[in-house]
């Protein structure tokens, strides 16, 4: 392969062609990332403030041209695009505002004259981002990472390529020195040279399972260290005391939201057997209101995904659990790259509705005896990214979060990402943590320095 195309996902048209890097190319993006970055390290954090808070300007001020963008490579309703970029402005300014706080060197008593733990970079950092979020999921990242005083190579996904080279366009017209933050358009085999670069002293993952565990062999053997994103089956719990028009009405935004392509997005509704006719009879009659159509036309609710690769892939899911004993009682059909919202009844563990990651607009509802059940239910997956729980009683929900094998528990809440909260996952959802004080820390040198002993 030579080069990325972009495609329209609801036109099916093509939008750009990107020619990949050739290994000099890359090589040269190398070097520039080992040259910008004592420089950007030792620049304080004023200066990297700033310049962090000139590309939040930029992003409001372009907003429209960069979720323009977005839809175009990934399909994403314009709305939702904009509330994108400016969620990827709020968090540049976030860790502007944060980052000297977050990294203050800590004295801490131990016998010595003095002793302090001090937060320092590491060199350069790899970020290989996926589509679904395509500003959003580098900023989370990149914000943190070159606050710290780190410099990053992004290796994005092919179909967004165009929005990774308008990112590194945004960073150089915001000041950022040339090589503190570049975009590699490079296919699979050159991030191994990637990786094997002595710059390169970490790497970030948000993508699949089966990725994941790639990069962190190959990282492995380099002895390097990564965070890994790997998606989840997020379960919304709903108990007999809920306030079920609530729990409704955030089941659908959770599930439909971008398609269905969030890897928080609630995807197992499991839902106590006294309320679960009430909860169906609610959610069918909201998702008679979810259109979908042209993610520019502000009436579309549901966009198409970004690939008919992953069209097809859901409507594997499920057809292979139909076979086993769910009912799809609605929608599924796919043409192209459009899915009709889905909705798929009785799905238990053994079922790859219920069992894997369902990205696409399919909402998958279990029936739970009791509370007991439910919890069990939740945690029987491979994965453990998030979970919502419902119920008026808000001691009972804290108690069952405790219960819960999971990063993150919302209570009576949208499950989302936040700039001030960490996010991340167990099991095969990966680990590590991005966002919030415990994001800046993943990719800093904690070095302790001890004065003498104490007289």
């Amino acid at each position: 392969m030579e080069h990325f195309t972009s495609i329209h996902p609801y036109t099916g048209d093509p939008v750009a062609v990107y020619p990949l890097m050739s290994s000099n190319q890359v090589s040269l993006a190398l070097s520039q990332a080992q040259w910008a970055y004592p420089e950007w390290s030792s620049s304080g954090f004023a200066e990297r403030g700033r310049v962090l808070r000139e590309v939040a300007r930029l992003l409001r001020e372009d907003k429209d041209t960069y979720a323009e963008l977005i839809t175009m490579e990934m399909g994403k309703i314009i709305g939702e695009a904009r509330g994108e970029v400016e969620k990827s402005a709020w968090v540049c300014d976030y860790y502007a505002d944060n980052a000297e706080t977050f990294l203050q060197p800590e004295i801490i008593e131990a016998g010595y004259r003095k002793s302090l733990v001090r937060y320092e970079p590491v060199g350069a950092v790899l970020g290989i981002m996926p589509w679904n979020f395509p500003f959003w999921q580098v900023f989370r990242y990149a914000a943190p990472t070159l606050m710290a005083g780190n410099v990053t190579l992004l290796k994005h996904a092919p179909n967004v390529s165009g929005c990774s080279l308008a990112i590194a366009a945004l960073f150089q017209k915001a000041g950022a020195p040339e090589g503190v933050f570049q975009s590699l358009i490079i296919d699979i085999p050159l991030l191994q040279m990637v990786m094997e670069s002595g710059i390169v002293q970490a790497a970030t993952l948000t993508g699949s399972e089966r990725a994941g565990a790639s990069l962190a062999a190959l990282a492995g053997s380099q002895i390097k260290k990564t965070v890994l994103e790997l998606g989840g089956s997020d379960p919304l719990i709903v108990l007999a005391d809920a306030d079920i028009s609530q729990a409704v009405a955030t089941a659908i935004q959770s599930r439909f939201l971008n398609a269905g392509q969030s890897c928080i997005g609630a995807k197992r509704f499991i839902v106590i057997a006294q309320v679960y006719q009430a909860f169906l009879e609610a959610l069918q009659a909201g998702m008679d209101n979810l259109r979908t159509g042209d993610p520019r036309d502000p009436l579309t609710t549901t966009a198409p995904v970004a690939r008919p690769d992953l069209a097809e892939n859901l409507r594997r899911q499920w057809q292979a659990s139909v076979q086993r004993g769910a009912r799809l009682v609605r929608g599924g059909e796919v043409t192209g790259c459009r899915i009709k919202p889905g909705l798929l009844l009785d799905a238990v563990p053994g079922m790859p509705a219920f069992d894997e990651e369902t990205f696409g607009p399919l909402a998958v509802l279990t029936r739970a005896a009791d509370e007991e059940e439910a919890v069990k239910l939740a945690n029987a997956s491979t994965y453990g990214l998030a979970a919502s729980i419902w119920t008026r009683d808000e001691e009972k929900g804290l108690a069952l979060a405790g219960k819960i094998q999971s990063g993150a528990v919302f209570i009576n809440s949208l499950v989302k990402s936040d700039p001030r909260l960490p996010f991340g996952g167990i099991k095969k959802s990966g680990y590590g943590r991005e966002l919030g004080k415990s994001g800046i820390h993943e990719f800093v040198n904690v070095k302790t320095v001890a004065l003498g002993p104490e007289r």
